[in-house]
C-alpha cells in the first residue's frame, strides 16, 4: 500500500521540535514585517508626491480654463461681429468684413 500524504507531513513535522519551529517561524515573521514597513515606507512617499502633482494639476486646470474663457472671448466677439454683418444685410462677408467687423468690436468692448 502506498504511503499516505497526509501522514508524510505529520511525521516530517513531528520530526521537527517546538522549540526549532518558533523561532523559525519568528525569523520569518520578522522578514515579512520588515518587507510590509519598506512597502508602506514607499507608499508613504508616493502618496506625498501625489499630493504635491494634485496641487500643480489643480493649478494647471485654472491656467486652462482661463485661457479657454479668454479665447472662448476673442473668438466669441469676432463670431458675434460676422453674425451682425449678415444680419444688417451686408451681402458679401469677404467685402464688408473690415469695415463691419470693427463697429461691433468697439461697442462689444465699451459694454
Amino acid at each position: 500500500m502506498p504511503p499516505n500524504p497526509s501522514t508524510n507531513t505529520t511525521t516530517s513535522r513531528a520530526s521537527l521540535a517546538p522549540s526549532a519551529i518558533k523561532p523559525r517561524q519568528l525569523a520569518h515573521l520578522h522578514a515579512q514585517l520588515a518587507q510590509l514597513q519598506a512597502h508602506l515606507s514607499d507608499t508613504e512617499n508616493l502618496l506625498r508626491m501625489t499630493a504635491v502633482q494634485a496641487g500643480c494639476v489643480r493649478d494647471l486646470g485654472g491656467w486652462t480654463g482661463g485661457m479657454f474663457m479668454a479665447a472662448s472671448k476673442v473668438l466669441g466677439e469676432e463670431t458675434v461681429a460676422g453674425v451682425d454683418e449678415r444680419a444688417r444685410g451686408g451681402g458679401n462677408a469677404t467685402a464688408g468684413g473690415g469695415a463691419g467687423g470693427a463697429a461691433p468690436k468697439e461697442g462689444a468692448g465699451g459694454k
